[in-house]
């Protein structure tokens, strides 16, 4: 086996890949330059999400009172049919 043909074989080869990574280098830094699209949700500014964040509170504060309404009148629903309180027993 001939060393100095396989060592000039490999600066070859070296040299080749080395135009080819630049090429490429350069691609990607010509195609990152360029606009891209973004998907899914936009940003929001730190005033808008605490405006979320106060809008979602009442919410759910509205939701759990509801919720608990909607629990006790079954209770008292209970009580009147059975023609006293829902713990009496006969």
């Amino acid at each position: 086996m001939d060393i100095d043909k396989t060592l000039r074989e490999l600066h070859q080869e070296k040299k080749r890949l080395d135009g080819t990574i630049a090429a490429l280098e350069a691609r990607l830094k010509v195609m990152s330059g360029l606009q891209r699209h973004r998907r899914g949700r936009k940003g929001m500014s730190p005033e808008q999400r605490l405006e979320v964040s106060r809008r979602m509170q009442k919410y759910w504060e509205a939701r759990k009172a509801s919720a608990h309404t909607l629990h006790a009148e079954p209770k008292s629903a209970a009580a009147t049919a059975t023609g006293g309180s829902p713990s009496a027993t006969s």
